[in-house]
């Protein structure tokens, strides 16, 4: 079968099979320390831009308000934050949740493993642990 992925997608994932970098990249202090990383970076982002608008909800740090531009889909959640406009339905909140579990497990390596598990959300893995329904898609 032919891997139909694009280049970068697979240099990725061979990457991820190399056991040290692995091991080192998701070594619990890496990853920790990646999720406070990129939770301060996007809490000062969507503070901003959302014009202060911050709450804690459904488990996850709710940055609302901001504009279109400034985050993917409906909403995006970097770390522990959760960038939107307006898309903050306790069914999507549970979803967000789940997202920043993700982050919290991973840390900076969920930038290249989301990004390898491709754009289409009904095939992205990080996507379908997270509820497909809850997050809108299906």
């Amino acid at each position: 079968m032919t891997d139909v992925r694009p280049r970068s997608a697979r240099a990725i994932a061979a990457l991820a099979r190399v056991r040290w970098l692995r091991r080192v990249g998701l070594h619990p202090v890496v990853a920790l320390t990646g999720y406070a990383l990129v939770s301060a970076i996007a809490l000062v982002w969507g503070a901003v831009l959302g014009g202060f608008r911050v709450s804690r909800r459904g488990g996850v740090v709710v940055c609302a308000g901001l504009p279109r531009w400034a985050f993917g889909r409906g909403g995006t959640t970097l770390g522990a934050v959760y960038l939107t406009r307006d898309a903050v339905s306790p069914r999507v909140l549970e979803h967000e949740a789940v997202h920043r579990a993700q982050w919290r497990r991973y840390g900076l390596a969920m930038i290249p493993l989301y990004l390898a598990a491709g754009r289409d959300p009904l095939r992205n893995r990080f996507e379908i642990a997270a509820g497909l329904r809850s997050g809108g898609y299906v």
